[in-house]
Formats: structure tokens, sequence, C-alpha cells
């Protein structure tokens, strides 16, 4: 079958790549991340300028979105899980885009009526608009989550079929597309915003997402026209088995005439009501949440998925607060964009190991060299904290912004240039606040840091393809929308979390404490998927060597991973 499709003529084969469901969902994902990144950039932007340069709003909205995510992830997967592909695909593409319409919409009103809201009310309908714009923000970026999880954790899997080859191609080829977006989209509606107005720019990104949302509705419909397992999805007549439980349990009522018999079916009945009753629907949310929990707490992939989120908390990323720390130690925004552009193609290259390493080694064996990788490289990052030109020093308390901050500042506290970060768990912008970049003695400190950083995305990137593929593959397809909402969670959580350790120590003296942390929890993440990887393979290598032996049901399928 190969030698045929190699012997068709080279336009044949491109006019079928362009026409295959594969490609189809390239060119659906990269509209849509390109509207999602234009408008994670934007909308802090968007914040800031509207409160004064202040960081108020976006940290609110950051704090927002994270907890939403933390609270409703397992809840959004469970609905992906018990709805069918094309309505959930449909429903959250729609969602999210009309929402950010409403929102850009809402925002051109506010700046182009901004005074005369502030007077009205005694400015609280601008605050009501503010309140709003956070909302539906937020409404935007569940309905974005629900998307992610539909399109690259199950519609993808589900295109590549029994072939783990052509879905490891498909998953680098989605996260080239996630690192591409991540730097252009940005650039563009930064470009609209300087030469043109906040007004245009809110309005070009609404135009985007009107435009980008009908194309994208026609391009999930002919992925699922061509791909027709997609119309098969498991899990999702428990409803309609619940309901034809009802209406049975109800006809054998109606016929039965024994006593013992018509006890059990009043028994069946009440069970039936009890799970129709109020109080039991307004406390599915609460079941499903525990539910989720404790479903990806069992997974085979747990300690796997536990290593992915210990790598969110670190502050060796090109976010808001390692753009703060930089211009601190005398690095400008040109340099700083440079170093951005080679930290994009060092993921790319760690995107494309991946899929050669994977082959050679498995893939499993693939998130171990990844993982030793990455902790390789971030060793520069510890050397940077005692090199010269770096600012770490113990005597400097950590807490003495935040005291600034509450009891003002005093004579007796030593001035030191600071950064403040903004509080954006997965939404990175550049909407930092900083003084003026002091004059350093020597710039080994910050050169060995970057290099660090930039490094390790080779291994970052390649380990988060691993564990996206080990989940992929490991979990049952009706558990994956609720274990991939699990997951989300988790990394927003740890996010968190390191922003929170940023606030609490934000001097650039005590960075380098900071640094020594981040690398010690992506130690710690790298040594669960060890064990993970280690026991997974140990169990592989004993059922080899013992062909009578039955499979253990609680290890991992991973015969095809290893």
């Amino acid at each position: 079958m190969d030698s045929v499709a190699s012997k068709k003529p080279c336009c044949e084969r491109f006019c079928e790549f362009f026409k295959s469901a594969k490609f189809l969902i390239y060119l659906g994902h990269a509209l849509s991340t390109w509207g999602d990144r234009m408008w994670n950039f934007a909308v802090a932007v968007f914040l800031v300028e509207l409160y004064g340069n202040s960081l108020l709003l976006t940290a609110v909205y950051g704090l927002v979105v994270a907890g939403s995510v933390l609270l409703l992830g397992a809840i959004i997967g469970d609905w992906v899980d018990k709805n069918p592909r094309l309505k959930v695909a449909q429903t959250s593409l729609v969602v999210q885009n009309t929402a950010v319409i409403l929102c850009g919409v809402l925002l051109m009103a506010v700046f182009q009526y901004k005074d005369q809201l502030s007077a009205m009310y005694d400015g609280w309908l601008l605050t009501s608009c503010y309140i709003m714009v956070i909302s539906i923000a937020n409404i935007a970026n569940l309905a974005s989550t629900a998307m992610s999880i539909t399109i690259q954790r199950d519609w993808v899997v589900v295109v590549a079929g029994d072939d783990r080859s052509k879905l490891a191609d498909m998953n680098a080829t989605v996260r080239i597309i996630d690192q591409l977006t991540n730097i252009l989209a940005p650039m563009l509606v930064g470009q609209i915003m300087s030469f043109g107005s906040h007004f245009i720019g809110c309005g070009f990104i609404s135009g985007w997402n009107l435009f980008s949302m009908c194309l994208e509705y026609f391009l999930l419909w002919k992925v699922y026209q061509k791909t027709p397992a997609l119309a098969f999805k498991a899990g999702q007549k428990n409803t309609d088995d619940q309901e034809l439980k009802h209406l049975n349990v109800q006809k054998e009522i109606g016929n039965t005439e024994s006593p013992v018999e018509g006890s059990q079916l009043m028994n069946e009945i009440a069970e039936v009501k009890k799970n129709t009753s109020c109080c039991y629907q307004m406390a599915e949310p609460i079941r499903t949440f525990k539910d989720g929990w404790v479903a990806y707490y069992n997974q085979s992939i747990f300690f796997a998925g536990m290593s992915l989120s210990f790598l969110y908390m670190t502050v060796l990323g090109f976010d808001c607060i390692t753009t703060g720390y930089a211009y601190t130690q005398g690095l400008n925004g040109s340099v700083l964009s440079l170093l951005m552009g080679a930290s994009a193609i060092s993921g790319i290259c760690g995107t494309v190991a991946f899929t050669w390493i994977r082959k050679k080694c498995g893939l499993i064996r693939t998130g171990f060299i990844a993982g030793v990788t990455q902790l390789s490289c971030l060793t520069l990052c510890v050397a940077s904290v005692f090199a010269p030109g770096s600012p770490f020093d113990l005597s400097v308390s950590p807490f003495e912004e935040v005291l600034k901050h509450l009891f003002g500042d005093s004579s007796s506290l030593p001035e030191s240039p600071t950064f403040v970060p903004t509080i954006e768990p997965q939404i990175r912008t550049n909407a930092t606040v900083f003084e003026e970049a002091p004059q350093v003695e020597s710039y080994m400190s910050v050169s060995l840091l970057f290099a660090g950083v930039i490094a390790a995305r080779i291994g970052l990137w390649s380990f988060d393809l691993t564990v996206t593929q080990l989940i992929q593959e490991n979990v049952i397809e009706s558990e994956r929308g609720v274990i991939n909402g699990v997951q989300n969670s988790m990394n927003y959580l740890l996010d968190l979390l390191h922003f929170i350790m940023v606030i609490l120590a934000p001097n650039p003296e005590a960075f380098g404490l900071l640094v020594i942390i981040s690398v010690s929890f992506v130690a710690m993440g790298h040594m669960m998927y060890f064990r993970f990887a280690y026991k997974s393979l140990r169990s592989r290598l004993f059922l080899f060597c013992s062909p009578e032996q039955k499979p253990d049901p609680n290890i991992p399928s991973l015969s095809n991973s290893v």
C-alpha cells in the first residue's frame, strides 16, 4: 500500500495531504491558537491600560482564571466525556469565540466612553464594566480549556488511530504550531496597537474571532466527516441507559404480581428517584469534582502526570517574572526579544528531537532522556546564583518588599531595584512593572541563567510531549476528558504557587533562592517520572521474561511505549 502511495505524483500526494483530516486539524488548531494567543496577550495590556497602568485588574483576572480552572477542570472534562465529540467541539468553539467577541466589543465601548462611564453613578458603572470584562474573559478561557481537551487530547488520538508513530508526529506538529503562534500572534497584535490604538486592537481581535469561528466550525465538521471513528464514543450513553432503566422499571412494576418482586422493583424505583431528585442533581458537580480527582489518583500514569505538573513550579521561563529580573540585571528589551527567539528555536528543536528519540528508544525512555537533559541544563541556572554579577544575598530579608508595601518605606530598609510580577498563570505577557535597570559589574550570572533556561527548553518540550502521549495512550476513552481536566487543574495549581512564592520574595537579592527552589521542584518532578519509568519498564521486562504470566491490570499497557 505504501509503495503504491509513493508512486503517486507529488501534486497528487500534496492534494491528498491538504484534504486529509490530519491537515484540517492542524489548520483548525492554528486558527484557534492564533486567536487565543492574540487575546491572551492583549487582554492583560487592555486591563493595565484601563486601570491607569496598574496591575490590579490583571492580577484579579489571573486569580479568577486560575481559581476557575482549579475548581471546574474536572467538571469540564466530565462534560467532554459524556457528550458527543462534535457537539462538545462546536459548543466550546462557539462559546469561546462569542465570549471574546463580546469582550472585545465591550472593551471598545469602555475605551471610547471611559470618561463618561466614570462620571456616571460615582464610577460604579465603569467598575461593573470591569467586572463584566473579567467574567466574560474567564468564560472564554474555560471554553478554551474544553476545546483544548477535546481536540488535543481526544480527536488527535482518534485521527491517529492505532499508529503511535503518527500520534507522536501529530502531537509534535501541534506543539510546534503552539510555539510559533505564541511568538508571532502577540507581535502582530502588538504592532496593530502600537501603530493604531487599543480601540483598533479590540476591533481587530473581535473581527478575527468572528472570521475564525466560522472557518473552524466548518473544519471541525469536515474532520468529523472524514473520520467515522469520531462518531463512536465510550461513556456517552450513560444518561440514555439511566432513562431506559427508569422506563423499564415503571413497565415492570405495572406487570408484576409477586410481593417479593414488587418490593425489589420498588427499591429500584426509590434509587432512580433518588438519582433524579433535586438535591442529588445539585450535588452532582461536587461528586464529579471528587470522582475526577480520585480517578486521576488511581491512574497508572499518575506519577507521570504529577511530574509534569511539578515543572510549572518554576521561575525559569520567559514570563513576566524572568523578564522583570532580567531588566534589573541590565538587559534591555532588544536583547530579551533575541533571547525569546532563541528559546522558541530551542523548543522547536526539542519537539523535533522527541519524534526521533521516541522511534529509537521508545516513549518511556524518551521521557527519561528528556528529564536528564533538562536537569543537566538547569545546573547552569544554579551556577548563575553564585557566579560573578549575581545579586544573590541571603542577608537581605526576602520579605523586605512585602513589608514596604504593608508599612510604607522606612529609612532602615535599604533601597533596592525591584520588579512586581503579574499574577497570571499560564497566560504569559510582558506586562511587568519595574524600575530603571541598574548598571551591573558583570553579566556572567545573567548569561549563565538564560543559557540554562534556553538549553533546558529542549528537554522540557520533549518531556511535555512524552507525558502528553502517555496520558493519551493509557487513559481509557471514557475518562480522557476528566483526567485531562484534572491534569490542567494540577498545572494551574503549581503555576499559581510559583507566583505566590515570588510575591513572598520579590526582591532581586532573593531571586537566586527562587532559582534553587525552582530547580528542586523540577528535580522532584523528574524523580516522580523516573519512579514511574522504572516500575513500568521492570514490569514489562518481567512479563516478557515470563510468557505464562498473565498481565496485571494495574500495570499500564505500555507494550508500544517501551
